[in-house]
């Protein structure tokens, strides 16, 4: 088939790679979102200039010479790998066998721009990924395939995106793609009742609250590990957690929640409700990342409470 690619980031140019590569299908044309700054080149961008594949630049779906020259690529399938645009009915159905696009999550839950954080955040064990048919919905449209995946006590953001979610999604794609192609391609109703919709995981959902327990703290700080960082205030000085692990453990003394017990050189341990959380990396206002040890504002801390 001829293929319309939409897509961003590394995600885009995984997909588009691998169709490119890996595949019988050709690329028609690769849809461009305008970059709002020249420092970044986007590596989907990158990759169709690379390989000299028709470029079509992308401000609003709503243009009508942008719609013209959608119509022009004779796409026969339009693959949205990556895109936090809502694309228009009118653009969905100009190829000969419409859209699909990847969601990471198992939909109908967790809807949204932030799902797998929100999937941590929320204590899901078992999440996935979803090629579906977008339709007027917020990622509420027939579903084409599932691929399923657990999440340990310990993953962080980054672990189960890179490691998991963004393999898996490259393969589905292609095969979602390959069921098209052949005639196979279910449509599934998502069922309504079992939706759960949130917006995105920004820093004011990733503050910490020292009197939820350990293990909910622990969940927002891999829920938001990198981004966009669960954080809190330690006298004047605003701390962002990274590399952390909860021990679930009877204190042996009477601690407030979020009260730096000791640190040492591996890492900072501050009391929860219901144990204690080893810190090993911090952001420390808006320095880069960087491990306790190398932190002397940190080894001054003892005793003191974060809020």
């Amino acid at each position: 088939m001829k293929i319309l690619l939409m897509g961003q980031q590394l995600f885009g140019k995984a997909v588009l790679e691998k169709i490119h590569q890996e595949t019988n299908h050709t690329i028609s044309a690769v849809c461009c979102f305008k970059n709002r700054t020249t420092a970044f080149l986007d590596p989907v961008r990158e990759y169709a200039l690379a390989h000299n594949f028709p470029i079509i630049e992308v401000d609003s779906f709503k243009d009508q010479k942008l719609i013209q020259k959608l119509k022009q690529t004779d796409a026969d399938l339009c693959i949205m790998a990556y895109v936090t645009k809502f694309i228009t009915k009118e653009v969905r159905d100009i190829p000969t066998h419409g859209t699909i696009c990847f969601h990471p999550s198992l939909l109908p839950r967790h809807r949204g721009p932030s799902a797998i954080n929100w999937a941590i955040i929320h204590g899901s064990k078992n999440v996935g990924v979803t090629i579906f048919y977008p339709d007027d919905g917020l990622d509420e449209g027939d579903i084409l395939l599932q691929k399923e995946i657990t999440i340990s006590d310990d993953e962080t953001l980054g672990d189960v995106y890179f490691n998991k979610i963004f393999p898996l999604g490259v393969d589905a794609c292609i095969e979602a793609a390959d069921l098209i192609e052949q005639g196979k391609a279910p449509r599934i109703p998502q069922e309504k009742q079992k939706g759960t919709y949130e917006s995105w995981c920004r820093k004011n959902d990733a503050r910490i609250n020292w009197e939820r327990s350990g293990e909910d703290i622990y969940r927002l700080i891999r829920g938001c590990n990198p981004k966009p960082g669960a954080w809190s205030k330690l006298k004047n000085d605003e701390y962002t957690f990274f590399d952390t692990k909860f021990i679930n453990k009877k204190h042996g003394k009477t601690y407030y929640p979020g009260q730096v017990v000791d640190i040492d050189r591996d890492s900072m341990q501050i009391a929860v409700k219901d144990g204690f959380l080893l810190v090993s990396k911090v952001k420390l206002n808006n320095q880069n990342k960087q491990h306790i040890l190398e932190l002397t504002e940190v080894h001054k801390s003892k005793g003191e409470v974060f809020v």
